[in-house]
Formats: structure tokens, sequence, C-alpha cells
């Protein structure tokens, strides 16, 4: 058995404080003294990571498994439609963890910092805190107006007031069934057990309670009066000592130093480190962070942690990440990183406002204190801030993360706490993240929205080809990795359109498979195009506007604005535009094209109908933009290539074969990514975002594939007109087969989401190439068509398995019960 003094010892022995409860929790807590008029003890937590340096991964731990719980007493799907509150300052790094293991639930943290611009959405009061005023700064009001569970995460369930304080405020304005307290220690008292149980019963709700341990505090009688005491006599005492020290330090700098200050080897400069942070991306909680907002941390924090480790000293041995106050989830993020990836041992705590008697005893849970000014220009004035139990604690190194509203002259003041730190450790380094400041958002929709984006800036299509009604994000960082964002899309917790997959780059083998594939389809090919282009000049307008759907529709509207300049000599407008399923069109490029051409004269172009989603997105997507904006006139039946599902009236073919665009991604689509819509990167007056890949330029066969379809236009003519007129002809009335089909494909295979089942050779192209497969249903007989997608799927370890009766030529099945497992190592699929 371990012979280790609590760190409580110091404290009980004197004031009579008695620690009881569950055998754990002398290991989770220790005891200090504060002054403070309404509560002289502190329980002070050895896995929070804020007055004790701990490991990140047990900091983490602790949060995340409590969060596991709470997903456990919800239940998959109200835990799906959680969110999760922390309390500043001590608790927002928990809460964020917390949220992590809940499963992607959005997160929000109260803060002591008034944001200008920013609707406070609720405040409350911490009755026993020494700063009392807590504020909520949701970006996005509707954070907490939705109905699904409230999660409240603290360090400490103790009288439960702030707690009972903060639902009784948000439940008057925004009322729900459920609610879930969190702490790490549920520390009430006897006389305080039954209260959250009768307030339960008095607002109507479900109020549960996740702790990691239980106990209590036992305080005997006029216990504030002596604490009071013993803090006063010890201040007085450490007083005495620092300004001895002060003074003997004077004295040596004065009869040593001589020399100009910053070139002295003791000088508190730090060494700045260049995260990297993602352009955006919130630096936590405080105006809220979103599931996929994660995801695009989840992604660059390798890229950043090398960073760090790059930077320190060779030979360092042991290491401190020190946040900020409320930043306490980036810096915990980055040491729990940071130590996956060094030999050093990694401890994480934050600054804090929290003023605490520090005593140098190992009966006593604050051995050491830093005392530096505040460096953030807080709203409540100017004021001392510390940083516990780092000195003497033997750091070769200390990283310290703040945020960029703290990283004034103060911070690297001679007092500051770049100063204090060089005090204690060869080794300072300073990382700073950017502070994230929401938008204001405009009161009025500005007058003109800006002009389309054009090759070669945007797109490796020339400027007269297409015009993308998007905005550039090609410098902001997007990619996530396919099972991180399978997990975070199957989940319900993010969006598939809120980040993007990592660009796939085609080996050698299947380049080659596009290059034949091409050159046996590319005849074929442009009589579709002709097809379709002549259905769209008889019957919808004489000069159509094509809007493609980007981005699987713009080649095809490329290649239809090519036929009609070839066969009629006509210079069509070609514009591209976002569709996100579950979310609409874009308004504002509808809103651009309204404004510049005649609805009725828009023509809605795509690649291929799968079971026709895109369709009825599309169909009621416009419905709801001409009731909202009184503007009349757009047809919302879209052009397509081929109809294989017979979703659309008009097209150039119901045979589902191989499109080779279908084969790649970017590279035959002008450079350009899928489309993105979030609302940290999207407002309500923006296009939806794309990259521009510039950098895959050398693999770009775009154009190549465009001159390739193009140059068969004269040999395909009179077969496509005839083609055409046959069409006309003939009753195009949309069947559906193809959505009954999936419907059906989905109840036999148990799948039961048709968003899960992707048919037709493009969207099962799609499915190997973006998504996590599980299997490939393949039409019994087919051909040449398929060779792609067998070279895919033996790629990734996906079965391939034909189907009689298969109205498509394939369909591509998403892994069905995703989960982080569902791949292996080597990026396989498994199969269930």
């Amino acid at each position: 058995m371990k012979n280790v003094v609590w760190t409580g010892t110091w404290v009980a022995e004197r004031l009579g404080v008695e620690l009881v409860g569950d055998e754990r929790l002398s290991d989770l807590l220790g005891l200090a003294l504060r002054r403070n008029p309404r509560r002289a003890h502190l329980l002070v937590s050895n896995v929070l990571g804020k007055h004790v340096p701990q490991s990140p991964s047990v900091v983490y731990g602790h949060g995340f498994a409590l969060g596991r719980r709470v997903r456990e007493l919800l239940g998959a799907e109200d835990a799906g439609a959680a969110v999760v509150l922390g309390y500043a300052e001590t608790a927002t790094g928990l809460g964020h963890c917390v949220a992590d293991g809940v499963g992607l639930a959005p997160y929000l943290h109260s803060t002591r910092r008034p944001v200008p611009g920013v609707d406070t959405a609720g405040g409350f009061e911490e009755s026993h805190s020494h700063a009392t005023s807590h504020l909520l700064l949701p970006e996005n009001p509707a954070l907490l107006a939705g109905a699904g569970p409230l999660v409240l995460v603290d360090d400490e369930f103790s009288t439960g007031n702030t707690v009972l304080n903060t639902i009784r405020d948000l439940h008057a304005r925004y009322p729900r069934d459920r609610y879930v307290v969190v702490a790490l220690v549920d520390m009430r008292s006897a006389a305080d057990l039954g209260r959250l149980a009768e307030f339960a019963t008095e607002i109507g709700a479900r109020v549960d309670l996740v702790t990691a341990a239980r106990g209590t505090v036992n305080l005997p009688e006029g216990v504030l009066e002596k604490g009071q005491a013993l803090v006063a006599e010890h201040e007085t005492t450490e007083a005495t000592r620092t300004t001895e020290a002060t003074e003997n330090t004077k004295t040596t700098e004065n009869t040593k130093n001589t020399e100009p200050a910053d070139s002295r080897p003791g000088h508190p400069g730090a060494a700045r480190v260049e995260l990297g942070w993602p352009r955006g991306l919130p630096d936590g909680g405080r105006h809220g962070f979103t599931p996929g907002q994660r995801i695009r941390l989840d992604a660059a924090l390798p890229a950043m942690a090398a960073r760090v480790a790059e930077a320190l000293p060779e030979g360092a041995r042991r290491v401190l990440v020190l946040g900020f106050e409320e930043l306490m989830y980036a810096p915990l993020r980055l040491a729990r990183e940071l130590e996956q990836v060094v030999s050093a041992e990694v401890r994480y705590s934050t600054t804090t406002r929290s003023p605490v008697l520090a005593l140098d005893d190992p009966g006593y849970a604050i051995r050491t204190r830093l005392v530096f000014p505040a460096h953030d220009d807080p709203d409540d004035g100017p004021g001392e801030r510390y940083a516990y139990n780092v000195a003497g604690a033997g750091f070769d190194a200390v990283v310290a993360v703040v945020d960029s509203a703290a990283d004034t002259p103060a911070l690297h003041a001679p007092d500051g706490l770049l100063a204090r730190l060089a005090e204690h450790t060869p080794s300072v380094l300073l990382a700073v993240v950017p502070s994230y400041v929401p938008a204001r958002p405009s009161t009025e929709r500005p007058s003109m929205l800006p002009e389309p984006l054009r090759g070669p800036a945007f797109s490796s299509y020339a400027p007269d080809e297409v015009g993308w009604l998007l905005q550039d994000l090609s410098d902001v960082t997007l990619e996530a990795p396919t099972e991180e964002r399978e997990e975070a899309i199957q989940s319900g917790g993010a969006h598939y359109a809120e980040s993007l997959p990592v660009e796939y780059q085609p080996s050698p083998q299947y380049q080659e498979l596009f290059q034949t594939a091409l050159g046996t389809s590319a005849a074929r090919i442009a009589q579709a195009v002709g097809a379709v282009t002549e259905l769209v000049l008889a019957e919808r307008s004489p000069h159509p506007v094509l809007v493609s759907l980007a981005r699987a529709g713009t080649p095809v509207g490329v290649l239809m604005r090519r036929w009609a300049q070839h066969r009629h000599g006509l210079d069509l407008p070609h514009y591209a535009v976002s569709i996100v399923r579950g979310r609409g069109i874009d308004a504002n490029a509808l809103r651009w094209l309204a404004a510049h051409h005649d609805p009725a004269d828009v023509v809605f172009v795509d690649g291929w109908t799968g079971k026709g989603a895109i369709t009825r997105e599309l169909t009621e997507a416009i419905r709801e933009f001409e009731s909202a904006e009184g503007v009349t006139g757009f047809d919302p039946e879209i052009a397509v290539l081929a109809d294989p599902g017979s979703c659309v009236r008009t097209y150039g073919t119901r045979e589902d074969f191989l499109i080779p665009s279908a084969c790649l991604n970017s590279t035959v689509s002008g450079l350009i990514s899928r489309t993105v819509l979030r609302s940290d990167l999207v407002g309500e007056y923006d296009f939806h975002g794309a990259k521009f890949y510039r950098e895959l330029a050398g693999s770009d066969v775009s154009v190549d594939f465009l001159d390739a379809v193009a140059a068969h236009f004269p040999d395909v003519a009179d077969a496509a007109c005839a083609q055409a007129k046959e069409l006309l002809a003939t009753d195009r009335t949309p069947t559906w087969e193809g959505w009954a089909a999936v419907e059906r494909i989905s109840e036999e295979y148990e799948i039961r989401d048709v968003n899960l089942v992707k048919p037709g050779v493009g969207e099962t192209t799609r499915v190997l190439l973006r998504r996590v497969p599980w299997k490939i249903l393949a039409r019994a007989g087919a051909g040449t068509d398929l060779d792609h997608v067998r070279l895919l799927a033996q790629q990734r370890g996906v079965p391939v398995e034909e189907v009689d009766e298969l109205p498509y030529t394939c369909v591509g099945l998403i892994h069905p019960k995703y989960t982080r497992g569902a791949t292996g190592a080597d990026g396989k699929a498994v199969t269930v």
C-alpha cells in the first residue's frame, strides 16, 4: 500500500474539517484555504487540471467517462438531442470532455468575459464564488432552445445552489422535460440531499445526477472564522517572505547585471510556437462548440502538437502545458496529443482567478503560488491572477497557452505571467489561440451579392465555362478522416456538409482505368449530353440559363453548354450552385440568379439521379424560397445525363452506365471540393463555400474529360437529335422505381435508413471514395461499367454481391452499424 500523505491533512487537523464518503474521495480531492467571506476551505481536485498539474490523459479521461455514463443514462436517441453546458471558469474544460463522451453533443460554457455584439441568452449567480456573474453567450441563440435534455457540468456539486439557479433561469426561457447534472464529486450535506428531487417536482421535469464519487464535508462550529484567521496569519508571513525575496533579487540584479535586460540569459521572454490553429475554429465553448468543430479540432491536433514538440528544448524530461482561466479545453487537448508524441512526462493545469493560500507542506493541496497581474483586460478591472503548484515542480519547460485577447503587454511585462514562469523553468514557450468572436449579424440584407467565382482564380475551368455562386474556403482546414465523418453523420451529431472527406488520390492503376472507361464511354456520354440539351431547348426555354448542382452536375452543365454552342451557336450562361441534403439549395444563389436572369429560364442540371433525394430536396427548397421571397418562376425539375431511378422527366438516358466523372473527385470537377455549409463559415447572406485544390493541378483531368466527350459531338449529332425526338414523344412521367428499390433493399438488408443505400454506378463510386462502405450489390451480368467499382471494392476490402432483378447496375451500402471499429487499421471494411 502506498504511503502518501493526503493533501487535505493540514487543513483537516487545524480546522477539524472531515471528508467522509467514497474511498476514492481522498484520491480525487485535497483541501486548501482561501480568503472568502462565504467559505474558507476549498476542495482542490486532483483530476480537474486547474490547481494541480495532472496527466492530460487522466484529466480528459475523467470527463469523457462521465459523458459516457450520461449517454448510457439517456439512451442513444436522447443523447443525440442533448446539449451540454459547463461552468466558468473551473469546469469549462470538464464540460467539453463530458460533451465528447456524450457523443457529439454541442457544448456551451458560461463566461465572465462580456463580448460586445453578442446577445446574452441567460445568466446566473454563483453563491459561494469570489466572482459571481456568469453569462451565457451562444452564437446560435437556438442552441439552448431545443427540447432535448440539458446536461449541466460543474467540478463539484456541493449545495446545488448554482445548478438550481441555472436550471430555474433557463427553464423559464426554454422549458424542457429533462436535465442531467454532472460533477466529479457530489459533496452535498444531508440537509441538501432532498432539494434536487423537490426542485424537479417544482418545475415539472426530471433531474438526474451523475458523479464520479460521493461524500460530504463535515464542518465544526466556527470553522469559517478559524479558517479566515489561519489565512490572515499565513498570508502575513508569506508577504514578509515575498518582500525579503524581492529586495534580495533587486540587490543581486543591481550588483551583477549591468548589461541591457533583454540580453541577459534570465530574461523572461518566451519563445513563440505558431500552432497553425484552423481558421474560424472557436477556441472553446464560450459561444458554443459544435460536433463538426470538434472534428476539425481532432484533425488539426496532430500537426499542432508536432509544432510544440519540435519547439521543446532537447532532453526535456518534464513538461507543463499551462492553460489560461476559461481556456481549458484547447490546452488540454493539445497537452493530451503532446503526451502521445514526446518521451517527456507531460502535465496540464491552468491559471485561475481564484485566490488560494499556498503552503509548502505535503499535507496541503496548494504547495506554491505564482502571482501576476490579469493580462486580458478583464471587464471587472485589473487584479491578481494565479498559477498553483508550478513553482518548484521541476518542469524543464512550460508551454503557456492563451487566447489572443490575453496576448497583451501585461502578459509580457516584467511582473507578468511569462516572467514569473521563467523564474522557475529554463524554457518558456508561448502558444496563442485566436480568440473567437462571432460575426455580428447584419441587420439588413446586402443590396448586392458578390459576382460568381471563375477560373483560373477558382477552378481549372475556363472563365466562360462556368461561374461558381460559392465563396472560396480554400484556406480553411475542412478535411476530416472518413471514419470521424461517418461517426458524426450517422450519430446525428454533425451534418455531412460541415466537413470534407480527405481528397482521394487514385492509384496509377485506377487512373488507367479512368482513362480506359473514358475512351469506351465518351461517345455514349456525348449522345446523352446532346439528347438532354435538345430536350431542354425544346421544352424548357430557347435560351436557358444552365444552373448545375455543384459539383457532380458541373461537368454535365459545361458539356450541355458546349453542345448548345456546337449545334446551335448559342452562348448559354452557366452557373454552379450548392444544394445540401436536409438543408436545401443556397438561397443567396437563388437571389443572385433572380436578380440577373428570368427565373423561368433557369434549368437546374445534375449528373445523374440515384433514388431521387436531391430531386425532392430541390422541389421543397424552391417552394420554400418562393414562398418566403415572393419570387416565382423557378422550375425545380432537374435535367440529368442519366436517370436510372426514373425520378425526373428531362434526361439523356435512363440506363445506369459508367459516367467517368463519377470515378474521381475534384480532379475531374475543376479541382473544386464538395460544397460546405457551416454556420461559423457561412453567414446568413453568404454563398455556401467550397475549396479550390490548386495543389492537385498535376493530377487534374477536368478539361481532358470535357474535351474527350465534346470531340464526339459531330459523330453523335444525328443520333442525339433522333433520341431527343423519340423522348419528346414518350411518356416520361417519373415512376420512382429507384426509390421503391432502395426502400426494399433497406428493409431486406435490415439497414432501415434509406440514406445509407446509394443506388447507381455514380453513387456507389462515391460510397467507395468518401464513406465507410459495407458491401456492394451488383446486377448479375454487369460488365465493364463496374470495372472501377470492383477495383475500388478490392482495395478497400468490400464484398461485391451479385443480385438478380436489380433496377440499377449496382448499389453501394454504407456501413449501417458504424463505429470507429467498422474499419480496421488498414482502412478496409468489415462485415457484420
